[in-house]
Protein backbone atom coordinates (compact mmCIF):
# COMPACT_ATOMS: atom_id res chain seq x y z
CA UNK A 1 0.00 0.00 0.00
CA UNK A 2 1.29 3.63 -1.33
CA UNK A 3 1.86 6.13 2.07
CA UNK A 4 2.33 9.43 1.47
CA UNK A 5 4.64 9.04 -1.45
CA UNK A 6 6.63 11.52 -2.68
CA UNK A 7 6.95 12.61 -6.87
CA UNK A 8 10.61 12.30 -8.59
CA UNK A 9 11.71 15.91 -9.36
CA UNK A 10 10.04 17.04 -13.04
CA UNK A 11 8.59 20.23 -14.84
CA UNK A 12 5.31 20.28 -15.87
CA UNK A 13 3.90 21.51 -19.16
CA UNK A 14 0.84 23.36 -19.55
CA UNK A 15 -0.34 23.64 -22.76
CA UNK A 16 -3.48 25.87 -22.39
CA UNK A 17 -1.85 27.60 -19.18
CA UNK A 18 -4.33 31.07 -19.51
CA UNK A 19 -7.46 28.75 -19.99
CA UNK A 20 -10.40 27.51 -17.29
CA UNK A 21 -9.04 24.43 -16.30
CA UNK A 22 -5.74 25.47 -15.47
CA UNK A 23 -6.88 28.21 -13.42
CA UNK A 24 -9.86 26.09 -11.73
CA UNK A 25 -7.82 22.69 -10.72
CA UNK A 26 -4.58 22.33 -12.17
CA UNK A 27 -2.51 25.35 -10.42
CA UNK A 28 -4.34 24.84 -7.30
CA UNK A 29 -3.87 21.00 -7.53
CA UNK A 30 -0.43 21.58 -7.95
CA UNK A 31 0.09 23.97 -5.53
CA UNK A 32 -1.43 21.78 -2.53
CA UNK A 33 0.69 18.88 -3.80
CA UNK A 34 3.57 21.01 -3.05
CA UNK A 35 2.01 22.40 0.43
CA UNK A 36 1.87 18.84 1.15
CA UNK A 37 5.65 18.09 0.01
CA UNK A 38 4.43 15.59 -1.79
CA UNK A 39 6.61 16.92 -4.97
CA UNK A 40 10.43 18.05 -4.45
CA UNK A 41 12.24 20.96 -4.12
CA UNK A 42 13.35 20.00 -7.62
CA UNK A 43 10.17 21.26 -9.66
CA UNK A 44 8.68 23.69 -11.83
CA UNK A 45 6.12 24.41 -13.83
CA UNK A 46 6.01 25.73 -17.44
CA UNK A 47 3.35 27.23 -18.90
CA UNK A 48 2.39 28.21 -22.89
CA UNK A 49 -0.58 29.71 -24.50
CA UNK A 50 -1.31 32.09 -27.05
CA UNK A 51 -1.29 35.62 -24.67
CA UNK A 52 1.98 37.44 -24.48
CA UNK A 53 2.47 37.31 -20.60
CA UNK A 54 5.64 37.56 -19.19
CA UNK A 55 6.57 35.41 -16.29
CA UNK A 56 5.63 38.06 -13.82
CA UNK A 57 2.07 38.75 -15.14
CA UNK A 58 1.22 34.67 -15.40
CA UNK A 59 2.35 34.06 -11.67
CA UNK A 60 -0.47 36.70 -11.01
CA UNK A 61 -2.78 35.15 -12.75
CA UNK A 62 -2.28 32.12 -11.30
CA UNK A 63 -1.80 33.26 -7.76
CA UNK A 64 -5.70 34.82 -8.29
CA UNK A 65 -6.43 31.44 -9.18
CA UNK A 66 -5.23 29.54 -6.30
CA UNK A 67 -6.75 32.18 -4.04
CA UNK A 68 -10.27 31.91 -5.67
CA UNK A 69 -10.40 28.04 -6.27
CA UNK A 70 -8.00 26.60 -3.71
CA UNK A 71 -8.83 25.04 -0.60
CA UNK A 72 -7.14 28.16 1.85
CA UNK A 73 -9.45 30.67 3.27
CA UNK A 74 -6.11 33.32 2.86
CA UNK A 75 -3.16 32.34 0.64
CA UNK A 76 -0.04 31.39 3.03
CA UNK A 77 1.87 34.61 0.86
CA UNK A 78 5.23 33.11 1.96
CA UNK A 79 4.45 29.75 0.92
CA UNK A 80 3.35 31.22 -2.50
CA UNK A 81 6.18 33.39 -3.01
CA UNK A 82 8.46 30.04 -2.84
CA UNK A 83 6.33 28.12 -5.24
CA UNK A 84 5.83 31.28 -7.41
CA UNK A 85 9.87 31.26 -7.84
CA UNK A 86 9.07 27.64 -9.83
CA UNK A 87 6.30 29.25 -12.66
CA UNK A 88 7.30 30.37 -16.15
CA UNK A 89 5.55 31.15 -18.99
CA UNK A 90 6.39 31.25 -22.53
CA UNK A 91 3.21 32.54 -25.38
CA UNK A 92 3.36 31.66 -28.63
CA UNK A 93 1.13 30.11 -31.45
CA UNK A 94 0.50 26.13 -30.95
CA UNK A 95 0.84 25.28 -34.90
CA UNK A 96 4.72 27.88 -34.66
CA UNK A 97 7.50 25.52 -34.92
CA UNK A 98 9.40 28.32 -32.88
CA UNK A 99 7.16 28.26 -29.64
CA UNK A 100 8.07 24.74 -29.20
CA UNK A 101 12.07 24.88 -29.92
CA UNK A 102 11.82 27.99 -27.03
CA UNK A 103 10.00 25.64 -24.72
CA UNK A 104 12.94 23.01 -25.52
CA UNK A 105 15.25 25.57 -24.91
CA UNK A 106 13.26 26.82 -21.61
CA UNK A 107 13.60 22.85 -20.20
CA UNK A 108 17.29 22.74 -20.83
CA UNK A 109 16.88 25.72 -18.38
CA UNK A 110 15.12 24.57 -15.73
CA UNK A 111 17.14 21.19 -15.85
CA UNK A 112 20.09 22.97 -14.56
CA UNK A 113 18.43 25.44 -12.40
CA UNK A 114 15.68 23.57 -10.35
CA UNK A 115 17.35 19.88 -11.07
CA UNK A 116 14.66 18.83 -12.66
CA UNK A 117 16.87 15.77 -14.00
CA UNK A 118 15.20 15.75 -17.38
CA UNK A 119 11.68 14.29 -16.34
CA UNK A 120 8.57 16.13 -17.83
CA UNK A 121 4.72 15.91 -18.41
CA UNK A 122 3.04 17.72 -20.95
CA UNK A 123 -0.40 18.79 -20.19
CA UNK A 124 -2.74 19.38 -23.06
CA UNK A 125 -5.46 21.46 -21.27
CA UNK A 126 -6.35 23.00 -24.77
CA UNK A 127 -9.15 22.13 -26.91
CA UNK A 128 -9.69 18.88 -28.20
CA UNK A 129 -8.20 21.07 -32.20
CA UNK A 130 -4.92 21.19 -30.40
CA UNK A 131 -4.04 17.76 -28.93
CA UNK A 132 -2.73 16.23 -32.00
CA UNK A 133 -0.93 19.27 -33.53
CA UNK A 134 0.55 19.65 -30.25
CA UNK A 135 1.77 16.30 -30.16
CA UNK A 136 3.05 16.70 -33.24
CA UNK A 137 5.43 19.43 -32.49
CA UNK A 138 6.58 18.07 -29.43
CA UNK A 139 7.84 15.21 -31.72
CA UNK A 140 9.18 17.42 -34.58
CA UNK A 141 11.22 19.39 -31.60
CA UNK A 142 12.66 15.79 -30.36
CA UNK A 143 11.52 17.06 -26.90
CA UNK A 144 8.77 13.71 -26.52
CA UNK A 145 11.26 11.05 -26.13
CA UNK A 146 13.05 10.71 -23.23
CA UNK A 147 16.33 12.25 -23.01
CA UNK A 148 19.69 10.27 -22.35
CA UNK A 149 20.85 8.79 -19.11
CA UNK A 150 22.44 10.36 -16.26
CA UNK A 151 25.93 10.29 -15.85
CA UNK A 152 26.04 11.20 -12.57
CA UNK A 153 22.64 9.60 -10.69
CA UNK A 154 22.79 6.67 -13.47
CA UNK A 155 18.72 7.01 -14.04
CA UNK A 156 16.61 7.80 -17.24
CA UNK A 157 14.72 10.43 -17.24
CA UNK A 158 10.64 9.81 -18.29
CA UNK A 159 8.63 12.13 -20.22
CA UNK A 160 5.26 11.86 -20.15
CA UNK A 161 1.75 13.76 -21.73
CA UNK A 162 -1.79 13.78 -20.14
CA UNK A 163 -4.33 14.14 -22.75
CA UNK A 164 -7.66 15.87 -21.50
CA UNK A 165 -11.24 14.63 -22.57
CA UNK A 166 -12.78 14.15 -25.17
CA UNK A 167 -11.03 11.89 -26.42
CA UNK A 168 -12.10 12.30 -30.07
CA UNK A 169 -16.42 12.67 -30.72
CA UNK A 170 -16.70 8.97 -32.32
CA UNK A 171 -14.79 5.98 -32.87
CA UNK A 172 -13.15 6.82 -36.01
CA UNK A 173 -11.87 10.42 -34.08
CA UNK A 174 -10.50 8.50 -31.49
CA UNK A 175 -8.59 6.22 -33.20
CA UNK A 176 -6.88 8.74 -35.50
CA UNK A 177 -5.83 10.68 -32.04
CA UNK A 178 -4.47 7.63 -30.92
CA UNK A 179 -2.96 6.69 -33.99
CA UNK A 180 -1.41 10.41 -33.77
CA UNK A 181 -0.52 10.21 -30.50
CA UNK A 182 1.07 6.57 -31.13
CA UNK A 183 3.43 8.26 -34.25
CA UNK A 184 4.92 10.10 -31.28
CA UNK A 185 4.91 8.20 -27.62
CA UNK A 186 4.72 5.46 -26.93
CA UNK A 187 1.20 4.27 -25.14
CA UNK A 188 3.17 3.83 -21.68
CA UNK A 189 3.72 7.54 -21.77
CA UNK A 190 0.53 8.30 -23.00
CA UNK A 191 -1.52 9.06 -19.70
CA UNK A 192 -5.77 10.02 -20.88
CA UNK A 193 -6.77 11.74 -17.54
CA UNK A 194 -10.51 11.77 -16.55
CA UNK A 195 -11.56 13.29 -13.69
CA UNK A 196 -13.93 10.72 -11.81
CA UNK A 197 -11.30 8.02 -11.76
CA UNK A 198 -9.81 10.13 -8.89
CA UNK A 199 -11.87 10.22 -6.68
CA UNK A 200 -11.98 8.96 -3.46
CA UNK A 201 -15.41 7.20 -3.64
CA UNK A 202 -14.43 5.65 -7.36
CA UNK A 203 -11.00 4.31 -6.01
CA UNK A 204 -13.01 2.89 -2.88
CA UNK A 205 -15.03 0.39 -5.08
CA UNK A 206 -11.91 -1.84 -5.31
CA UNK A 207 -11.40 -1.54 -1.84
CA UNK A 208 -14.73 -2.15 -1.07
CA UNK A 209 -15.15 -4.91 -3.90
CA UNK A 210 -12.12 -6.95 -3.40
CA UNK A 211 -11.07 -6.07 0.64
CA UNK A 212 -14.37 -7.15 1.96
CA UNK A 213 -14.87 -11.12 1.84
CA UNK A 214 -18.96 -10.52 2.60
CA UNK A 215 -19.78 -8.69 -0.89
CA UNK A 216 -17.73 -10.17 -3.79
CA UNK A 217 -19.54 -13.94 -2.97
CA UNK A 218 -22.56 -11.69 -3.99
CA UNK A 219 -21.42 -9.57 -6.49
CA UNK A 220 -22.72 -11.91 -9.66
CA UNK A 221 -26.17 -12.80 -11.34
CA UNK A 222 -27.27 -15.03 -8.62
CA UNK A 223 -27.92 -12.43 -6.01
CA UNK A 224 -28.06 -8.90 -8.13
CA UNK A 225 -31.33 -7.97 -9.82
CA UNK A 226 -30.31 -5.31 -12.04
CA UNK A 227 -27.91 -1.95 -11.30
CA UNK A 228 -28.33 1.85 -11.68
CA UNK A 229 -25.76 4.06 -12.56
CA UNK A 230 -26.91 7.80 -12.13
CA UNK A 231 -25.12 10.79 -13.00
CA UNK A 232 -27.81 14.27 -12.10
CA UNK A 233 -26.50 18.19 -12.19
CA UNK A 234 -28.92 20.48 -11.51
CA UNK A 235 -26.54 23.06 -13.59
CA UNK A 236 -27.14 23.63 -16.91
CA UNK A 237 -24.45 24.14 -19.72
CA UNK A 238 -23.11 27.02 -17.49
CA UNK A 239 -21.29 29.06 -20.71
CA UNK A 240 -20.22 26.19 -21.96
CA UNK A 241 -23.18 26.04 -24.93
CA UNK A 242 -20.80 26.11 -27.57
CA UNK A 243 -18.45 23.28 -26.66
CA UNK A 244 -21.84 21.11 -25.33
CA UNK A 245 -23.34 22.05 -28.89
CA UNK A 246 -20.61 19.66 -30.35
CA UNK A 247 -20.87 16.99 -27.23
CA UNK A 248 -24.06 16.23 -26.00
CA UNK A 249 -24.81 13.98 -22.81
CA UNK A 250 -23.75 10.82 -24.72
CA UNK A 251 -20.13 11.97 -26.01
CA UNK A 252 -19.77 14.45 -22.50
CA UNK A 253 -20.79 11.96 -19.74
CA UNK A 254 -22.23 8.25 -20.42
CA UNK A 255 -19.20 7.34 -23.32
CA UNK A 256 -16.25 8.10 -20.41
CA UNK A 257 -17.38 9.12 -17.03
CA UNK A 258 -20.23 6.80 -16.71
CA UNK A 259 -18.68 4.21 -18.51
CA UNK A 260 -14.92 4.16 -16.37
CA UNK A 261 -17.22 3.49 -13.44
CA UNK A 262 -19.33 0.84 -14.98
CA UNK A 263 -16.46 -0.88 -16.03
CA UNK A 264 -15.33 -0.74 -12.12
CA UNK A 265 -18.42 -2.68 -11.02
CA UNK A 266 -18.49 -4.93 -13.68
CA UNK A 267 -14.72 -6.35 -13.88
CA UNK A 268 -13.47 -9.38 -12.61
CA UNK A 269 -11.01 -9.70 -9.64
CA UNK A 270 -6.94 -8.25 -11.12
CA UNK A 271 -4.51 -10.75 -10.46
CA UNK A 272 -2.56 -7.46 -9.66
CA UNK A 273 -2.99 -4.02 -8.44
CA UNK A 274 -0.99 -3.04 -11.31
CA UNK A 275 -1.59 -0.31 -13.84
CA UNK A 276 -2.25 -3.51 -16.84
CA UNK A 277 -3.64 -5.50 -14.43
CA UNK A 278 -6.47 -3.48 -13.10
CA UNK A 279 -6.72 -1.65 -16.63
CA UNK A 280 -6.77 -5.60 -18.50
CA UNK A 281 -9.74 -6.97 -16.77
CA UNK A 282 -11.68 -3.09 -16.72
CA UNK A 283 -11.60 -3.68 -20.57
CA UNK A 284 -12.09 -7.24 -20.88
CA UNK A 285 -15.69 -6.42 -19.02
CA UNK A 286 -16.58 -3.53 -21.58
CA UNK A 287 -15.78 -6.04 -24.14
CA UNK A 288 -18.73 -8.42 -22.62
CA UNK A 289 -21.00 -5.70 -23.46
CA UNK A 290 -23.41 -6.64 -26.17
CA UNK A 291 -23.85 -4.43 -29.16
CA UNK A 292 -26.88 -2.08 -29.38
CA UNK A 293 -28.70 -3.36 -32.66
CA UNK A 294 -29.73 -0.44 -34.74
CA UNK A 295 -33.66 -1.30 -35.01
CA UNK A 296 -33.91 -1.17 -31.34
CA UNK A 297 -32.15 2.03 -30.22
CA UNK A 298 -35.52 3.49 -29.39
CA UNK A 299 -35.55 0.65 -26.93
CA UNK A 300 -32.45 0.64 -25.44
CA UNK A 301 -31.58 4.56 -25.27
CA UNK A 302 -33.16 7.22 -24.49
CA UNK A 303 -31.98 11.31 -25.30
CA UNK A 304 -33.91 14.55 -23.33
CA UNK A 305 -33.52 18.20 -23.87
CA UNK A 306 -34.20 19.99 -20.94
CA UNK A 307 -36.93 22.99 -21.57
CA UNK A 308 -37.52 26.13 -18.75
CA UNK A 309 -38.34 25.36 -15.28
CA UNK A 310 -37.42 25.77 -12.03
CA UNK A 311 -34.50 24.40 -9.95
CA UNK A 312 -33.52 24.60 -6.62
CA UNK A 313 -35.81 27.25 -6.43
CA UNK A 314 -34.56 29.32 -9.16
CA UNK A 315 -36.18 30.02 -12.29
CA UNK A 316 -34.03 28.97 -15.16
CA UNK A 317 -34.34 28.99 -18.98
CA UNK A 318 -34.35 26.13 -21.83
CA UNK A 319 -31.08 24.95 -23.18
CA UNK A 320 -32.11 26.57 -26.34
CA UNK A 321 -32.20 29.71 -24.70
CA UNK A 322 -28.53 29.59 -23.17
CA UNK A 323 -25.96 31.88 -24.90
CA UNK A 324 -24.22 30.08 -27.69
CA UNK A 325 -26.97 27.17 -28.02
CA UNK A 326 -28.94 27.11 -31.60
CA UNK A 327 -32.67 28.03 -31.12
CA UNK A 328 -33.41 24.83 -32.74
CA UNK A 329 -30.97 22.67 -31.30
CA UNK A 330 -30.99 19.17 -31.26
CA UNK A 331 -28.37 17.98 -28.98
CA UNK A 332 -29.62 15.96 -25.66
CA UNK A 333 -28.29 17.28 -22.41
CA UNK A 334 -30.15 14.01 -20.90
CA UNK A 335 -28.93 10.30 -21.93
CA UNK A 336 -30.32 6.75 -20.10
CA UNK A 337 -29.16 3.33 -21.69
CA UNK A 338 -29.82 -0.04 -21.08
CA UNK A 339 -26.61 -2.07 -21.51
CA UNK A 340 -26.08 -6.10 -20.75
CA UNK A 341 -23.01 -8.10 -20.49
CA UNK A 342 -22.48 -11.42 -22.34
CA UNK A 343 -20.64 -12.95 -19.66
CA UNK A 344 -20.76 -15.61 -16.87
CA UNK A 345 -21.37 -12.71 -13.56
CA UNK A 346 -23.69 -10.81 -15.46
CA UNK A 347 -25.58 -12.54 -17.68
CA UNK A 348 -29.39 -11.38 -17.87
CA UNK A 349 -28.72 -8.77 -15.21
CA UNK A 350 -29.50 -5.42 -16.59
CA UNK A 351 -27.22 -1.64 -16.09
CA UNK A 352 -29.68 0.69 -16.05
CA UNK A 353 -27.36 3.86 -16.82
CA UNK A 354 -28.53 7.98 -16.83
CA UNK A 355 -26.86 11.26 -17.08
CA UNK A 356 -28.49 14.34 -17.59
CA UNK A 357 -28.33 18.31 -16.61
CA UNK A 358 -31.21 20.74 -15.10
CA UNK A 359 -32.38 17.62 -13.06
CA UNK A 360 -33.93 17.93 -9.40
CA UNK A 361 -30.62 17.55 -7.78
CA UNK A 362 -27.04 16.71 -7.61
CA UNK A 363 -26.28 13.15 -7.61
CA UNK A 364 -23.76 10.77 -8.77
CA UNK A 365 -24.17 7.45 -7.29
CA UNK A 366 -24.26 3.52 -8.03
CA UNK A 367 -27.18 1.40 -6.82
CA UNK A 368 -26.93 -2.77 -6.49
CA UNK A 369 -30.43 -3.90 -6.59
CA UNK A 370 -30.68 -6.97 -5.29
CA UNK A 371 -33.18 -9.75 -5.82
CA UNK A 372 -36.16 -10.57 -3.89
CA UNK A 373 -35.38 -13.47 -0.74
CA UNK A 374 -36.41 -17.04 -2.57
CA UNK A 375 -39.13 -17.60 -0.31
CA UNK A 376 -41.55 -15.15 1.62
CA UNK A 377 -41.82 -16.70 4.82
CA UNK A 378 -43.46 -12.70 6.11
CA UNK A 379 -46.79 -12.74 3.82
CA UNK A 380 -48.82 -11.16 6.54
CA UNK A 381 -47.40 -7.49 5.99
CA UNK A 382 -49.09 -4.27 5.70
CA UNK A 383 -46.43 -3.33 2.60
CA UNK A 384 -44.41 -5.59 0.99
CA UNK A 385 -40.41 -6.46 1.71
CA UNK A 386 -38.30 -4.70 -0.36
CA UNK A 387 -35.12 -6.21 -1.56
CA UNK A 388 -31.75 -5.23 -0.28
CA UNK A 389 -30.00 -1.71 -2.04
CA UNK A 390 -26.26 -1.01 -1.80
CA UNK A 391 -25.54 2.51 -3.11
CA UNK A 392 -22.30 3.61 -3.26
CA UNK A 393 -22.93 7.74 -3.22
CA UNK A 394 -19.69 9.28 -5.23
CA UNK A 395 -21.41 13.01 -4.67
CA UNK A 396 -22.38 14.85 -2.99
CA UNK A 397 -21.77 12.89 0.83
CA UNK A 398 -19.69 10.38 -0.34
CA UNK A 399 -20.32 7.39 1.09
CA UNK A 400 -21.78 3.41 1.17
CA UNK A 401 -25.35 2.72 2.12
CA UNK A 402 -26.84 -0.73 2.73
CA UNK A 403 -30.43 -1.41 3.03
CA UNK A 404 -32.03 -4.37 4.73
CA UNK A 405 -35.44 -5.48 6.66
CA UNK A 406 -35.39 -5.08 10.44
CA UNK A 407 -38.17 -6.10 12.75
CA UNK A 408 -39.99 -2.77 14.35
CA UNK A 409 -40.42 -3.28 18.53
CA UNK A 410 -43.68 -4.98 19.45
CA UNK A 411 -45.72 -7.76 19.51
CA UNK A 412 -46.84 -8.11 16.23
CA UNK A 413 -44.45 -9.07 13.51
CA UNK A 414 -43.87 -5.65 11.11
CA UNK A 415 -40.74 -5.08 9.01
CA UNK A 416 -39.47 -2.10 8.18
CA UNK A 417 -36.54 -0.82 5.60
CA UNK A 418 -33.44 0.26 7.86
CA UNK A 419 -30.04 1.34 6.69
CA UNK A 420 -26.89 1.74 7.49
CA UNK A 421 -24.85 4.47 6.48
CA UNK A 422 -20.54 5.00 6.56
CA UNK A 423 -19.73 8.54 5.12
CA UNK A 424 -16.12 9.75 4.33
CA UNK A 425 -16.39 12.68 6.49
CA UNK A 426 -17.64 11.80 9.57
CA UNK A 427 -15.63 8.16 9.63
CA UNK A 428 -12.38 9.48 8.68
CA UNK A 429 -12.48 13.46 9.88
CA UNK A 430 -10.34 14.54 7.01
CA UNK A 431 -11.14 16.18 3.65
CA UNK A 432 -10.82 14.50 0.55
CA UNK A 433 -8.09 14.98 -2.02
CA UNK A 434 -9.19 16.75 -5.50
CA UNK A 435 -9.19 14.29 -7.66
CA UNK A 436 -6.55 16.27 -9.79
CA UNK A 437 -4.28 16.27 -7.28
CA UNK A 438 -4.22 12.33 -7.07
CA UNK A 439 -4.19 12.16 -10.79
CA UNK A 440 -1.43 14.16 -11.33
CA UNK A 441 0.57 12.74 -8.66
CA UNK A 442 0.25 9.54 -9.74
CA UNK A 443 1.44 11.08 -13.32
CA UNK A 444 4.52 11.58 -11.83
CA UNK A 445 5.32 8.64 -10.39
CA UNK A 446 4.21 6.64 -13.61
CA UNK A 447 0.65 4.98 -11.60
CA UNK A 448 -1.68 4.93 -14.61
CA UNK A 449 -4.28 2.76 -12.73
CA UNK A 450 -6.49 5.82 -12.86
CA UNK A 451 -5.74 6.44 -16.50
CA UNK A 452 -7.69 5.11 -19.39
CA UNK A 453 -5.99 2.75 -21.60
CA UNK A 454 -6.42 3.53 -25.85
CA UNK A 455 -8.47 0.07 -25.99
CA UNK A 456 -10.76 0.94 -23.26
CA UNK A 457 -11.62 4.83 -25.08
CA UNK A 458 -12.26 3.29 -28.36
CA UNK A 459 -14.36 0.28 -26.60
CA UNK A 460 -16.45 3.33 -25.03
CA UNK A 461 -16.87 4.73 -28.44
CA UNK A 462 -17.76 1.58 -30.20
CA UNK A 463 -20.81 0.75 -27.66
CA UNK A 464 -21.76 4.63 -28.07
CA UNK A 465 -21.32 4.72 -31.91
CA UNK A 466 -25.05 3.10 -33.02
CA UNK A 467 -26.65 5.15 -30.70
CA UNK A 468 -24.87 8.62 -31.99
CA UNK A 469 -25.45 7.67 -35.83
CA UNK A 470 -29.34 6.60 -34.99
CA UNK A 471 -29.73 10.01 -32.98
CA UNK A 472 -28.25 11.98 -36.00
CA UNK A 473 -32.36 12.55 -37.39
CA UNK A 474 -33.18 15.45 -34.79
CA UNK A 475 -36.01 14.66 -31.85
CA UNK A 476 -39.01 15.78 -33.07
CA UNK A 477 -39.96 16.30 -29.67
CA UNK A 478 -37.56 18.63 -28.31
CA UNK A 479 -37.20 19.91 -25.41
CA UNK A 480 -38.75 17.16 -23.84
CA UNK A 481 -38.13 17.16 -20.08
CA UNK A 482 -38.90 20.55 -17.69
CA UNK A 483 -36.05 21.81 -15.92
CA UNK A 484 -36.00 20.80 -11.88
CA UNK A 485 -37.49 17.02 -13.12
CA UNK A 486 -36.13 13.54 -13.07
CA UNK A 487 -35.59 13.68 -16.75
CA UNK A 488 -37.80 12.71 -20.61
CA UNK A 489 -40.84 10.43 -19.44
CA UNK A 490 -39.22 7.59 -22.30
CA UNK A 491 -36.82 7.48 -19.99
CA UNK A 492 -38.90 5.84 -17.04
CA UNK A 493 -40.62 3.87 -19.97
CA UNK A 494 -37.03 2.17 -20.45
CA UNK A 495 -36.51 0.94 -17.22
CA UNK A 496 -40.46 0.19 -16.55
CA UNK A 497 -41.22 -2.17 -19.54
CA UNK A 498 -38.80 -4.34 -17.21
CA UNK A 499 -40.60 -4.46 -14.02
CA UNK A 500 -38.18 -2.01 -12.71
CA UNK A 501 -38.19 1.70 -11.32
CA UNK A 502 -35.14 3.92 -11.29
CA UNK A 503 -34.47 4.80 -7.35
CA UNK A 504 -36.29 7.74 -5.96
CA UNK A 505 -33.29 10.15 -5.15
Amino acid sequence: MRLEPTAPPCCVVIFGATGDLTRRKLLPALYRLVQQRLVPSEFAILGTARQPHNDDEFRELMKAAVTEFGDEETLDENAWESFAKRIFYIGGDFNDAALFQQLKTKLEELDKEFDTAGNRIFYLATAPDYFAVVAKQLGDAGIAKPGKTSKTTKTKPWTRIIVEKPFGRDLASAQALNKTLAAVFDESQIYRIDHYLGKETVQNLLVFRFANSIFEPLWNRQYIDHIQITNAEPLGVEGRGGYYETAGALRDMIQNHVFQVTSLIAMEPPASLSANGVRDEKIKAMQSVRPLPADRIDELAVRGQYGGGTVLGDTVPAYREEPAVAPDSAVETFAALKLQFDNWRWAGVPFYLRSGKRLQKQVTEIAINFKEVPHRLFNDLDSPLQPNLLVIRIQPNEGISLRFGAKLPGQSMRIRAVNMDFRYGSSFGVKAPEAYERLLLDCMLGDSTLYARRDMVERGWEIVDPILKSWQTPAKDFPNYEAGSWGPQAAFELIERDGREWRKL
